[in-house]
């Protein structure tokens, strides 16, 4: 006997939603299937005459066939998965869910693209918890210092129009800032120091005493790291002994190690800074530069690597008066050229749609809002937010760029990049005196972190070369992993394909102090692996 459900069925679409007549209809089925006499006694409670019809819940639970909310657990529906990269998506996931558990993250975006093509993107949890609103591929978030790699395009534009000297004094561009002195000594400082951190200027850590204990301590759990395997290989063949340095260096560093691993949000000593939280708002990037411009330099530029976000505030400065534009005008015009119209200001008073809230743990280890900050002071640095798809654009105009001059341009469509393939393969070149705190397989370049191919014994471990840069700010962390794939010279005149070719996975979230690198690289790992599987 039919129950009077078929048209409720019929308003449901594939994900479960419906639409506001879709509704109306659906309580018309309802009250026509919950009606005395609609259904045979016993299927309405079987006491015959009189007896109770169906509960409103039992018909509404059968009228959607008893699916489950997703909004009440929190999780969302699943995308279905891209044609071919099914598996690698489904193992993606799963360490993205793994991360977001462990790390206790509110909110997460995760975004691949494969040889250009944009093969998955979702969202995880809630952008904004109070109000349970689901993240999703087109949510904002705070990007944090891939910022950096954003300016650093803008750079490199200016240097090929000829309207930027990286090795110029950067009083030629901003007679603002003082020249400067070190230990007596007149010294220079260049934007290419800048974007590389070999300036001298200070990061939000005004005590040098501090700076200079805290590299030490970086480098002696550096030494350890890298000698560990060696002294296992010693200890087996009873060839050496542990001395008592050597154990509390092992056990400074694992002190080290729990401390980066334990709850996100407290311990991390940038956060600890009161120059993090600054909440006053500057009307222009000239005059941020009052917070850092007349503190003495923290050595000679281009003898040590420091990395400094007021150093890209003053390359911002530079960015600024080469272009003849207000920065902030100039990087806004750039990011429409790439398409990237999610990319805005990190502004307190803009109405910005899908904007996420950002999170921190408190004393007490409770989920709390970030507290309000205002990021005018470091727009280059840190100030921009974005969208995983934004950030996988950009990517794909840098990796287009990069290999633009290995393809041939036989009947003349294939466009030229935004950057010459020159600038983009100096801008990924590893300069000497830097270091990586996020990835110790790679050197600092030009506002990217870069791993080169590497590998030393057969059969073992291949290194892959790839660019990364890593963010983290008040309530968020960030990473953006660009993969190239390895071209065969030959097999490129031959074959129908064109730039970009290579793996580009970006991770964003609304919690601070999350490491993402190392889960982008598996991700983008698990994408090469199907992709040269088909």
């Amino acid at each position: 006997m039919r129950s009077g459900l078929g048209p409720a069925r019929r308003c449901l679409r594939p994900g479960g939603a419906m639409s506001a007549p879709a509704m109306a209809g659906l309580a018309r089925a309802l009250r026509r299937a919950a009606a005395p006499g609609r259904l045979p006694a016993a299927r309405r409670g079987g006491g015959g005459a009189g007896a109770r019809p169906w509960g409103w819940g039992l018909a509404l639970g059968l009228a959607l066939g008893v699916r489950a909310a997703p909004a009440e657990s929190g999780r969302q529906e699943q995308p279905p998965a891209p044609r071919g990269f099914g598996a690698a998506v489904e193992r993606s996931r799963d360490l993205v869910r793994r991360i977001k558990d462990e790390a206790g993250i509110p909110g997460i975006l995760v975004g691949v693209s494969v040889d250009g093509k944009e093969v998955w993107s979702e969202g995880l949890g809630y952008a904004d918890v109070e109000n349970r609103v689901a993240c999703k591929p087109e949510t904002v978030m705070r990007i944090a210092s891939i910022s950096k790699c954003l300016t650093m395009m803008a750079v490199a534009k200016l240097w090929e129009e000829g309207k930027l000297d990286l090795d110029a004094p950067v009083q030629k561009y901003v007679p603002e800032f003082p020249e400067k002195v070190y230990e007596g000594e007149k010294v220079t400082i260049t934007t290419r120091q800048l974007v590389s951190h070999l300036s001298g200027i200070r990061h939000y850590e005004k005590d040098i005493t501090k700076v200079k204990e805290e590299k030490e301590k970086a480098n002696r759990a550096l030494k350890l790291t890298k000698s560990h395997p060696d002294k296992e290989q010693k200890a087996k063949e009873g060839k050496g002994t542990e001395n008592t340095d050597c154990v509390k260096q092992k056990k400074e560093h694992d002190s080290e190690t729990r401390s980066r691993n334990s709850k996100p949000g407290r311990n991390d000593k940038e956060f600890e800074q009161e120059e993090y939280y600054l909440k006053e708002k500057f009307e222009s990037v000239i005059e941020s530069l009052k917070i850092f411009k007349n503190d003495p330099l923290f050595f000679k530029p281009g003898s040590q690597f420091l990395y400094s976000t007021y150093g890209f505030t003053l390359l911002s400065a530079v960015v600024e008066r080469a272009s003849g534009q207000k920065f902030t005008d100039y990087m806004l015009k750039m990011f429409r050229d790439l398409d990237m119209l999610s990319t805005v200001l990190d502004d307190n008073e803009a109405m910005i749609y899908n904007r996420a809230r950002c999170y921190i743990y408190n004393k007490k280890g409770r989920l709390v809002n970030a507290p309000y900050v205002d990021n005018s002071y470091k727009w280059a640095g840190g100030g921009f937010l974005s969208s995983v798809g934004d950030l996988l654009k950009f990517g794909n105009a840098l990796l287009y760029s990069y290999q633009a001059g290995q393809f041939q341009n036989k009947d003349g469509k294939l466009l030229p990049g935004y950057l010459k393939p020159s600038t983009v393969a100096m801008m990924w070149t590893p300069v000497p005196k830097t270091e990586v705190s996020w990835d110790r397989d790679g050197k600092y370049a030009m506002a990217w972190a870069v791993v080169e191919k590497n590998q030393q014994y057969g059969c073992c471990r291949q290194q892959r070369h790839y660019a990364s840069h890593t963010g983290g700010a008040v309530g968020a962390s960030s990473v953006l992993l660009i993969l190239p794939e390895e071209l065969d010279p030959e097999a490129v005149g031959t074959r129908p394909v064109a730039p970009p070719r290579g793996v580009i996975v970006t991770i964003i979230c609304n919690m601070q102090s999350v490491s993402l690198n190392s889960t982008a690289l598996k991700i983008a790992r698990e994408f090469d692996k199907e992709k040269r599987a088909q």
